[in-house]
């Protein structure tokens, strides 16, 4: 009897282990160990790789089966942050939500003989999430209609209008560097920690005038809190159709993008990065992604694999060659 009712019982068990086994095997986590995957902004919130980085985080964790949290690590126009991935271990935890500053940086630290905080080498990219030309913006009740209002004053008052950026060599800092010697001015710069403090910083007077992606200013300019003056774009902006380029304006040598990519430490083995790439792929194909990032103003320009290293490598080059001629900051 005793017999009888263990198997009983055994087989009780048994069925309902099997039962459950479906359940327990979709729930298992898709990425090693289960753990978080980080992805780290090297800026405060509310800047261009913050946009980028929330709704394709967000995208991530459905394609991964882990929680994908954010973390702005801010400081050093964004080489704290970039850093810090660059020397975590390549296990798939860690990644970088980076700015095109990331190339930058470590050639703007030798020309002011500091050893670089980290070498672009350290770090692989992985794949593109936005791709926006800058626009140059005013407040919306400042004296200057047009870009020829703007430069033809700072002519009158070489470096009486300020503007502010992310920092010194930042992706904010460089398309004014490019505006003031292409149109021959002189500006007074006024360095934030990031794009968001930035932005703050022209919304509340404390500065007159801002170089940024459309994503974190779009909705100031259809409020009319600010005021776009032009593009760095080759051609017109389709979410702007009316605003000139500085092309038009006869400027040159001023088109420039700032983009948001995804990187991995260089230490990520290969079969890591491919799963790492499969996983951002189908993130900007959520129409979540999409939606999101339409509505922050900077849509997707997706690009991954040998395209995206290819893209890398070329913008590195052209981005040295502009640090080179901005030369040493004090």
């Amino acid at each position: 009897m005793r017999n009888r009712h263990t198997l009983r019982l055994a087989r009780r068990r048994l069925l309902a282990s099997a039962a459950l086994s479906p359940a327990l095997a979709w729930a298992q986590p898709a990425w090693p160990g289960g753990r978080a995957v980080t992805m780290v902004v090297a800026f405060p919130p509310g800047g261009q790789a913050d946009v980028s980085a929330r709704p394709t985080a967000a995208a991530m964790e459905r394609a991964l089966g882990v929680a994908v949290p954010v973390v702005n690590r801010a400081g050093a126009a964004g080489a704290l942050g970039n850093a810090f991935v660059a020397r975590a271990p390549g296990d798939g935890h860690t990644l970088l939500m980076a700015l095109s500053s990331v190339l930058i940086l470590p050639e703007a630290d030798r020309i002011h003989a500091r050893p670089p905080q980290y070498e672009v080498e350290q770090l692989t990219p992985i794949a593109r999430i936005t791709n926006d030309p800058t626009v140059l913006v005013v407040s919306g009740d400042a004296p200057w209609r047009t870009l020829e209002d703007f430069i033809a004053d700072a002519r009158r008052r070489p470096g009486a209008i300020s503007y502010s950026s992310s920092g010194h060599f930042g992706a904010l800092h460089v398309p004014m560097v490019m505006l003031s010697a292409a149109a021959g001015i002189e500006l007074l710069h006024v360095p934030f920690q990031g794009g968001g403090p930035a932005l703050t910083a022209l919304l509340s007077g404390t500065v007159q005038a801002l170089a940024s992606g459309t994503g974190p200013v779009m909705q100031h300019i259809q409020s009319g809190r600010l005021r776009a003056l032009a593009s760095s774009a080759p051609t017109r902006q389709a979410n702007l159709p009316d605003l000139p380029t500085f092309v038009e304006r006869g400027l040159t040598g001023v088109e420039y993008a700032i983009w948001a990519g995804v990187f991995a430490p260089a230490s990520t083995p290969a079969p890591l990065r491919e799963q790492i790439r499969q996983a951002v792929a189908r993130a900007a194909q959520d129409a979540d992604t999409g939606r999101a990032l339409n509505t922050a103003g900077s849509p997707l320009s997706y690009m991954d694999g040998e395209a995206f290293a290819r893209f890398v490598a070329e913008d590195q080059a052209r981005l040295v060659a502009v640090a080179r001629r901005i030369g040493r900051v004090e």
